[in-house]
C-alpha cells in the first residue's frame, strides 16, 4: 500500500494549521472587557447579536467591511442583523478610538 499520498496530504494539513494558528490575532482582551462586548456577543453562537463567528463569515470578504464595522463600533447605531442595534459608546463602556476599533474588528475577522 502506498503511504506517500496520505502522508503528504496529513503534512500539508498540519503545515496549514500551524500557518492559522501563527497568524491569529490574539483577542484583546482587555477591550473587550472594557467595552463589554460579550453582553451581547459570543464567540461562537449568537445569543442577543450575532456571534464573532458569524460576523466575521458575514464580512471577512467584503470590501470595506472593516472600515464599516470599525465606524459602527465606534458611533454604534441601527441595526444590521436582526433587530437589535449596536449600543452607542457610552453604553456600553464609554469612547473607543480608532486603534482600539481597528484592534477589535481584526480580532473579530480573524474568527
Amino acid at each position: 500500500m502506498n503511504f506517500t499520498r496520505p502522508l503528504a496530504a496529513g503534512l500539508l494539513a498540519a503545515a496549514a494549521g500551524i500557518a492559522a494558528a501563527q497568524t491569529a490575532v490574539p483577542e484583546p482582551t482587555e477591550l473587550v472587557d472594557a467595552q463589554h462586548c460579550m453582553f451581547c456577543h459570543t464567540p461562537d453562537m449568537p445569543f442577543l447579536a450575532p456571534s464573532f463567528h458569524q460576523i466575521a463569515d458575514r464580512y471577512r470578504d467584503k470590501p470595506r467591511a472593516a472600515e464599516q464595522l470599525e465606524l459602527k463600533l465606534r458611533l454604534g447605531g441601527r441595526a444590521h442583523w436582526g433587530d437589535t442595534p449596536m449600543p452607542s459608546p457610552a453604553e456600553r463602556g464609554g469612547p473607543l478610538s480608532r486603534d482600539d476599533a481597528h484592534r477589535l474588528v481584526q480580532w473579530v475577522l480573524s474568527q
